[in-house]
């Protein structure tokens, strides 16, 4: 049966109006806004670090480890972020992050030693993860009917700062200086920060309990129980997975097409950011799906793209094949849209902020391993391997999907 073009376009425009009935489109306009430049920044370090390793003299095993004490500390900040988003709420934990986010792109661009650096990036890193959750756990409140689309604007807004960002911040290296290339979104991040603190509606912060010892105590039962659900543990192993393919990849895509496929930064940086712009459109798809028809099938999609494409990829030479391959590992990118919802889902209202960071702390902290195992991998001139080994993970990522409980 041929689709309907116009029945696809209602559905469409029912959901953009239902996104942004009561008021809300603002609000998820700057909860976007800010995941725009919270993630679009991360995505900046991969591209300046050719820049990196010529500065501080790094090899491609630091390199990775730099990488990897960004996404480690980005983990790290995954359960505080849900913690404060419970107790304090969520527009202070946004402007928060924002604020210091900025600060510690400050120290990352003054840094005389790769130490400094080390340590500015690890600030970083766990400044940006209070946005994470916090941006999560405010999507079930204001569409308790649409959070698979709402969650798939917000993803895809990521998709779209990882895609202009890190292009914009080479150009500016090359032209100028590195430093600039992290320094010109400072003020963006201070600016954004004012934005979230009008427009975030204040939430009630969670009531403090009389007999901290009992309800404590029972909290942490109930936690527990939660958490060891097959419904939780299923889809927290595909995101686990998920993470560490994405991190692995994205830290080592651009370099790989400059050092092994022969081609220039400019042309790798634009194959890396047409990755991440391809997740513009494929976010919100994949948000639509999962709230259509559900976690499993959704999986199936977004997976299969990269478990085909990253066992070809040592195999593919040439710029338009690289294009190919290119635009279907990006299919990978719809894997959290999936995940996540069904796991906000899952989990209890009273304990969603704190068992979400929780889980994605696990999630991250794991993931955070690939970028550093992946530069040994490529040092030791098994750079293509490396991809490969991604192909088998995304596979494994099929099988678990199977096994997750359907809704």
């Amino acid at each position: 049966m041929v689709p309907d073009p116009s029945r696809s376009l209602t559905a469409l425009s029912e959901t953009v109006a239902a996104l942004r009935k009561d008021g809300r489109g603002s609000i998820l306009l700057a909860l976007a806004g800010g995941w725009f430049l919270s993630m679009g920044v991360r995505m900046i370090y991969p591209v300046l670090l050719p820049h990196l390793r010529e500065a501080y003299g790094l090899d491609l095993t630091t390199s990775g480890l730099l990488l990897t004490v960004l996404f480690l500390a980005y983990a790290i900040g995954q359960l505080p972020g849900g913690m404060l988003a419970d107790r304090i709420g969520e527009r202070t934990v946004l402007t928060l992050s924002t604020v210091v986010a900025a600060i510690t792109l400050g120290l990352v661009i003054t840094a005389n030693s790769p130490a400094i650096l080390f340590a500015a990036t690890a600030l970083f890193g766990f400044g940006t993860a209070l946005y994470a959750v916090a941006r999560y756990t405010i999507l079930p409140k204001l569409y308790p009917e649409r959070i698979g689309a709402a969650n798939g604007v917000t993803a895809a807004s990521q998709d779209a700062g990882q895609s202009v960002l890190p292009p914009l911040a080479g150009v500016i290296a090359s032209l100028f200086l590195w430093q600039l290339g992290f320094g010109f979104v400072i003020p963006l991040f201070l600016l954004m920060g004012v934005i979230l603190w009008f427009t975030v509606p204040v939430q009630e912060p969670a009531a403090d309990d009389e007999d901290e010892s009992g309800p404590l105590s029972e909290r942490i039962r109930n936690l527990l129980a939660v958490l060891g659900q097959r419904a939780v543990i299923y889809p927290t192993a595909v995101l686990v997975l998920g993470l560490c393919v994405w991190q692995a990849f994205t830290s080592f895509y651009p370099t790989y097409l400059i050092e092994v496929k022969d081609l220039s930064t400019t042309v790798s940086s634009t194959l890396f950011g047409l990755f991440f712009a391809l997740g513009i459109l494929i976010k919100p798809l994949a948000g639509g799906a999962y709230d259509r028809i559900g976690i499993r099938r959704s999986l199936v999609i977004v997976a299969s793209g990269p478990a085909i494409a990253l066992l070809a990829l040592p195999f593919v030479e040439g710029f338009w094949p690289l294009v190919g391959v290119t635009a279907l590992v990006s299919t990978l990118l719809g894997f959290a849209t999936v995940t996540e919802p069904y796991l906000l889902e899952t989990l209890p209202e009273e304990i969603r902020g704190t068992g979400f960071g929780i889980l994605r702390t696990i999630a991250f902290m794991v993931a955070a391993l690939s970028p550093v195992a992946f530069g040994a991998a490529a040092d030791n001139d098994f750079f293509d391997q490396a991809f490969m080994a991604l192909a088998v993970l995304a596979g494994v990522m099929l099988l678990l999907a199977a096994r997750i409980p359907k809704q």
